[in-house]
């Protein structure tokens, strides 16, 4: 076993692992299947102990990826739980224009993972968002991001006239974890890619927000928000310089 157990989790995981299989093979002949399984089944367990208590205590906690070699292959497997998402909800491989990923607090409390879906045919400059339910601090953060998309896309492209198109940004909720009112800086970077046809690199997440000024908002859980995106599969990080600060204060096992 390796990466992230501590002495206290090691302990643990080996007398889970031995008292399991004693249950479920009494006659003491344990072939490697059943070792791997059950060792499978007590780090997913161990994991999920680690994240309530990572929600709870916060940076202490964040050394969550487990994972175990086996010592024939030499093969390192990693351990995951389902409730916390998995390296397919960020997919490899490029995305369609407009569509992009973020990290915010949602309603709930909790740090969520987003999917922004944009679609841009031609029109008279309307907007129309889904996915946000009645929540209105989040439909105020895509129209405060979406009004300074309008007044700054000559910036960004001279062949760009957002009065010649309509817009349509439906928002996916990843983790469930609610309504976010953090989607200004998202919301601009996929109306400008959806506008311009061209994706977001591969596997990268958008942090941080902004206001109706275009001045940067630092992200405010940076080493969890770092957790998030590698838990779900993210490889690229667009963060904002106010956030560059923070990178210090990141525990090892979260960067």
């Amino acid at each position: 076993m390796r990466r992230d157990l501590n002495q206290r989790d090691t302990i643990a995981v080996k007398r889970t692992v031995s008292g399991l299989l004693k249950l479920l093979y009494p006659h003491e002949d344990y072939p490697k299947e059943a070792v791997s399984r059950c060792l499978e089944y007590t780090l997913e367990s161990r994991r999920r102990v680690k994240e309530q208590l990572k929600k709870i205590g916060g940076m202490e906690f964040f050394d969550v990826h487990f994972s175990f070699i086996d010592t024939e292959t030499m093969e390192e497997k990693y351990i995951t739980v389902p409730e916390q998402g998995g390296v397919t909800l960020i997919p490899d491989g490029p995305l369609s224009p407009g569509i992009m990923h973020t990290i915010a607090t949602g309603s709930g409390g909790h740090l969520g993972l987003y999917r922004l879906e944009t679609q841009v045919t031609a029109g008279n400059g309307a907007l129309k968002t889904s996915g946000l339910g009645s929540n209105s601090m989040a439909k105020e953060a895509i129209k405060v991001g979406f009004d300074y998309f309008k007044a700054n896309a000559s910036r960004i492209s001279a062949s760009i006239k957002p009065g010649d198109h309509d817009y349509h940004l439906h928002v996916v909720e990843l983790h469930n974890s609610g309504p976010t009112a953090a989607l200004t800086l998202s919301t601009f970077v996929a109306l400008c890619s959806g506008v311009t046809g061209r994706p977001i690199q591969q596997q990268m997440v958008v942090l941080g927000t902004m206001s109706l000024g275009g001045n940067i908002v630092p992200v405010e859980n940076l080493a969890g928000s770092l957790q998030v995106a590698f838990d779900s599969g993210a490889r690229r990080i667009l963060l904002p310089m106010a956030s560059v600060r923070d990178i210090p204060t990141i525990p090892v096992t979260a960067k």
